[in-house]
């Protein structure tokens, strides 16, 4: 592989811009050379803003294209695994957004044609890559807290997104607790082997009547016997909340939310600080950009990516299993989900 990356970009949208800026600019070892997008007007004016000098609605030109190397897929979700079975069977190297797709039987057929092909696949998991809960998880594998006994994850988003997309968003354990399932995963290095969850209408009765709930409690049990906890609400009216807890038997590392800066007033009437960031592109803007350098150079050095098609795969495993507690009200078994 030479000493840079040709590179096209699949989906103009708001993720695609933040990818494709970065791509274009903050990367050295990158040349941005296309994008697509179905809607033509915002791949022209992604390729406008950031100098890419091709820009195409068929996203097929960027597959034909033998002087690119690798294909980032930020489109809609319906259309992830196919993309990624077309660039593997083009011989490109592959970052997908998340999720793969919502159908098991369409990712496991992604997966076996990048494994044909040969070709690298990373699943956008950014969260893995934010400097503090890396550094939590780098302290639990060093044994620094000991024997991970309950993981606590918090994850609420500062406003519901428009209705018109929960109602094809696959619902909200596979949109917005699905970066959760991964990181109960990724932070203790463990499997979830159960899953218990509960949910309710608590934020807009037109969320339920769409069919999904927006504020849900979820109890995980790991494979080594670890606890696991999960809220997800989709409006705190203070921002942005991310919150994790890694407890052990030597002791706990806490990962607190980010604040636009970290002054404090004290007065008669109490301690005051700012608000988090308010949504996940101000709060996760550095991570979006390392799990990106990290796909470039896992292609460039030929290892494997950090996050690969089956940590892709397993979280929307562990959205189903949701989904069926809620509907069934018990505990359910990964392995009672199948294709």
């Amino acid at each position: 592989m030479a000493a840079k990356l040709n590179i096209g970009l699949i989906g103009a949208g708001r993720i695609g811009r933040l990818h494709g800026e970065h791509l274009a600019y903050r990367i050295p070892e990158v040349n941005l050379l296309a994008v697509s997008d179905i809607i033509f007007e915002a791949a022209e004016r992604l390729a406008a803003d950031f100098d890419v000098p091709n820009a195409y609605q068929d996203y097929r030109r960027i597959l034909d294209d033998p002087a690119i190397d690798a294909v980032v897929i930020c489109s809609s979700t319906d259309t992830h695994a196919q993309m990624i079975r077309e660039s593997a069977e083009a011989g490109k190297h592959i970052f997908c957004e998340k999720p793969i797709h919502l159908d098991l039987a369409e990712i496991d057929k992604a997966l076996a044609a990048v494994e044909e092909a040969g070709v690298k696949l990373q699943v956008g998991f950014n969260r893995r890559f934010d400097p503090s809960f890396k550094r939590a998880r780098d302290l639990v594998a060093s044994g620094k807290i000991g024997d991970p006994h309950v993981v606590r994850i918090t994850s609420r988003d500062p406003e519901p997104p428009p209705l018109s997309y929960i109602k094809v968003s696959g619902g909200i354990f596979l949109d917005q607790t699905i970066h959760d399932f991964d990181m109960a995963r990724y932070l203790i290095g463990d499997e979830v082997e159960r899953i218990f969850a509960t949910g309710a209408v608590l934020v807009d009765p037109a969320i339920g009547e769409a069919g999904d709930i927006d504020t849900t409690l979820i109890t995980l049990w790991y494979r080594c016997g670890a606890l696991g906890s999960i809220d997800n609400s989709r409006r705190a009216v203070y921002g942005y909340d991310q919150r994790v807890e890694v407890f052990g038997s030597e002791g706990v590392v806490i990962v607190s939310n980010n604040k636009p800066d970290t002054a404090e007033l004290s007065d008669a009437s109490g301690v005051h600080s700012s608000l988090p960031l308010f949504f996940f592109v101000e709060r996760y803007s550095e991570s979006y950009l390392a799990e990106m350098r990290a796909f470039v150079r896992a292609v460039l050095e030929d290892t494997p990516p950090p996050v690969t098609g089956v940590d892709g795969r397993i979280p929307v495993v562990m959205g189903y299993a949701a989904q069926r507690s809620l509907a069934e009200q018990r505990p359910v078994a990964l392995d009672e989900i199948r294709p």
